[in-house]
């Protein structure tokens, strides 16, 4: 039976070229020179120091000028909020999305069962299984998805016949 999965899944390695390539970028930049600014990734998160909300922007401005350029939708981050980081300086915790989350997935599923096409779909973990009897509705189901979630990067992925 032909179907395919629904997926959250950013390109880590790209992530973290960006992040690096971001690092080099703040060590070079004069607007950044003898400040506390500095970038770090730790799994799936990105840290941002800095002196400034200000800076913390510019920073961000420039993650996301790298993320864009290496292929990775900006749309994979999440910013929290700005904290205090003792002194003068601050920081900010950007979560790198993975997995779609659970009211996401009941989305998901919700409007394909109320599209009466002819096809199935199924959270499994992190992921929406859709399953039907013919491609063109899984088709079908691939451009409704896309017209139901806008905010997030969703990838359709393993399109088996």
């Amino acid at each position: 039976m032909p179907s395919f999965d629904i997926k959250l899944e950013p390109d880590t390695v790209e992530v973290r070229n960006a992040v690096d390539q971001t690092t080099r970028e703040i060590g070079t930049r004069f607007d950044f020179k003898g400040t506390a600014a500095a970038i770090e990734l730790s799994d799936k998160l990105i840290t941002l120091h800095g002196d400034a909300d200000f800076q913390l922007q510019q920073i961000m401005d420039v993650l996301r000028n790298k993320l864009t350029k290496r292929g990775v939708d900006v749309r994979f981050l999440d910013p929290g909020s700005v904290d205090k980081a003792g002194g003068d300086k601050v920081k900010q915790n950007v979560t790198v999305r993975s997995g779609i989350p659970t009211e996401v997935g009941k989305k998901i599923q919700q409007a394909i069962k109320g599209s009466k096409l002819k096809v199935q779909a199924a959270l499994q973990g992190e992921t929406v299984r859709v399953t039907g009897a013919k491609r063109d509705d899984l088709q079908s189901a691939i451009a409704l998805v896309k017209q139901t979630v806008d905010d997030l990067p969703l990838s359709f992925d393993n399109f088996r016949d």
